[in-house]
């Protein structure tokens, strides 16, 4: 199965908190890699999403540590649609 990464940079304007963290984040730009997997659909080609990290902290955040979190890509999707209401 061909696998893929691509990288994302996503914006919340409001500090915020995702499933699976310990305590909110600031606001900021982020780091998002997204793994998909190649799909062969009647002589077509689809990626489909199977995973997601987030890098933490947000860039331009000087951090003793750097990580990479996992995340659902929905859960991610509904935190910055909820973002984006707000502002």
């Amino acid at each position: 199965m061909t696998m893929r990464t691509t990288q994302t940079v996503v914006r919340f304007s409001a500090p915020f908190m995702l499933a699976g963290f310990n305590a909110p984040q600031p606001a900021g730009d982020y780091r998002v890699d997204h793994d998909e997997e190649l799909l062969e659909i009647s002589s077509r080609l689809a990626w489909r999403r199977v995973g997601a990290f987030i890098h933490l902290p947000a860039i331009g955040i000087d951090g003793h540590t750097h990580q990479m979190a996992p995340i659902d890509p929905a859960v991610l999707d509904a935190a910055l649609e909820k973002d984006h209401q707000r502002s």
